[in-house]
């Protein structure tokens, strides 16, 4: 397995990925919310292709992570997601993988800080904390502990305050 930037020749594979991996969490008979979430964050101009990746065997994608541009007040930041591995590759170190290479990738790019909704098991493992430890608070008060943040080496402690996503977020 290889982890790669997405192109996009990989769209469809990333789109059946998404519905397979969140399949049980859409309605009975509806697409996934991740599937047109990540449309129209390939179509926005928040959309970061150096960091938007792959996972790759054998020429089939195995998982996919998107940041997009996201911002703590005034200051650029990035937001993670979705992250999708394909159902018989969960827990096979792909998503661990992908989030690797992309939180060394927006450190590369000088990105302060990455900010997601997720799980409070999961996500601490690669030093992400509930948002408000580093002084930024959720869109959503209700997302409460499950937003959170990862600062990287660019973050300094003056950069506090509400995160906004990229638009296609807005969404309903």
């Amino acid at each position: 397995m290889y982890i790669r930037r997405e192109c996009p020749s990989d769209r469809d594979a990333v789109y059946s990925l998404l519905d397979a991996a969140f399949a049980d969490q859409a309605p009975p008979g509806e697409t996934p919310y991740e599937i047109e979430l990540t449309r129209q964050l390939f179509a926005s101009d928040e959309y970061l292709p150096k960091l938007s990746l792959v996972a790759e065997a054998d020429g089939e994608i195995l998982g996919f992570v998107i940041g997009t541009r996201g911002w703590v007040g005034e200051v650029e930041a990035v937001g993670l997601g979705p992250l999708a591995v394909t159902p018989e590759n969960q827990r096979s170190g792909v998503g661990s993988a992908l989030m690797h290479a992309i939180i060394g990738a927006a450190d590369a790019l000088d990105v302060p800080l990455l900010a997601l909704l997720g799980s409070t098991e999961y996500y601490p493992r690669f030093g992400f904390v509930t948002s408000t430890k580093v002084g930024v608070e959720s869109p959503e008060a209700e997302w409460g502990a499950h937003f959170q943040i990862r600062t990287l080496s660019a973050h300094t402690p003056d950069q506090v305050g509400t995160f906004k996503y990229a638009a296609p977020f807005d969404m309903p």
